[in-house]
């Protein structure tokens, strides 16, 4: 939920309180969840606040930077980086198309070692990181490379302008390589040879693209370990809220011994990636379904519904109700 609040930092200054909860409202999010520490949105949640908050406030990077992005930003960027003859000359054109918008800080591509980097200079000397709006920015950069050749491009770095946040557990399941802080600027590198590669994208893709947006760029899917990456491609697909390590490790060909090994040293457990997948099944159900609460909490592997309410509760802070009852989908 850190990152809901974060969303709608700029729009904040800009809407009364009133039109920031039926913002909320409008993308199934309860406004009572926003202040919980604990309580979660679903990815389909979060693009519909992104949208319809961007369309709000007339500003595709939702307020964050000091001169609105206007609408269509993203599509003419898009077309500027079509005919580039590698991803290199591509994003060496998103950082001068950025440089055109931004007032307070410059995008800056340097190479050294086989390395590119892009950093995100202030200014000034009493520029602020806004955190959510370099988390965003860094996701752009990333996620419009990795969709121009259609795969996820390899994260050599990254380092954030700014201290360690709160809600540094979830950086785990939106950048991938190791993450520093408290650097001098916000900045992402990647191998050379990987940004010279060519691409082909057409008009037609872009369109697709930025009429998705943020989802294809800001949600790019990464494998942080081979161990937990089986382990949760394993219980995705085999119904995995009841099954036991032992169970799971005997399927991946492994020990128990061994599985929770390799998970603990990727900063892992199973219980922990178990619980994670529950979790998220569980308020996934809730807010796009008018299953029973008792038919959700078998689904997600618990014996009966008090011990299901509990838990729920541990995991976000709130009831399942908190969840069902914004979001649900209206019958036919």
């Amino acid at each position: 939920m850190s990152f809901v609040q974060n969303l709608l930092m700029g729009a904040t200054r800009m809407l009364a309180p009133e039109a920031i909860d039926e913002l909320l409202r409008q993308a199934g999010i309860a406004p009572t969840l926003l202040p919980q520490r604990g309580a979660r949105a679903t990815r389909e949640q979060f693009v519909r606040l992104y949208q319809i908050t961007a369309l709000s406030i007339g500003d595709e990077m939702l307020g964050l930077w000091s001169r609105p992005i206007r609408a269509g930003t993203l599509k003419y960027l898009g077309l500027s980086l079509l005919d580039a003859p590698s991803v290199w000359v591509a994003m060496y054109r998103f950082t001068r198309f950025w440089n055109l918008l931004l007032d307070d800080y410059a995008l800056q591509l340097s190479r050294q070692n086989q390395c590119v980097t892009i950093a995100l200079k202030p200014l000034g000397a009493l520029t602020t990181p806004t955190i959510f709006g370099h988390e965003l920015m860094v996701k752009l950069i990333h996620g419009v490379a990795s969709w121009l050749v259609g795969r996820e491009l390899p994260i050599e770095t990254l380092g954030f302008g700014f201290a360690r946040p709160a809600h540094f557990a979830e950086y785990a399941q939106l950048f991938p390589g190791p993450v520093s802080f408290d650097q001098s600027c916000t900045s992402v590198s990647f191998a050379e040879q990987v940004l010279r590669q060519p691409f082909h994208r057409t008009k037609i893709e872009l369109v697709k693209f930025v009429k998705r947006a943020p989802d294809d760029w800001l949600f790019v899917t990464f494998d942080h370990g081979p161990t937990s990456t089986r382990v949760r491609e394993y219980l995705l697909a085999h119904s995995g809220a009841g099954q036991s390590l032992d169970a799971v490790a005997a399927a991946l060909f492994m020990s128990g011994r061994s599985l929770s090994r390799g998970l603990a040293l990727e900063g892992g457990t199973f219980q922990r990636i178990k619980d994670e997948m529950r979790r998220d099944l569980a308020i996934e159900r809730l807010v796009t379904t008018r299953e029973s609460i008792d038919r959700i909490a078998a689904l997600a592997g618990f014996d009966n519904t008090p011990a299901f309410h509990r838990a729920f509760r541990a995991w976000t802070g709130s009831t399942p109700g908190a969840y069902r009852r914004p979001a649900v989908i209206p019958s036919a």
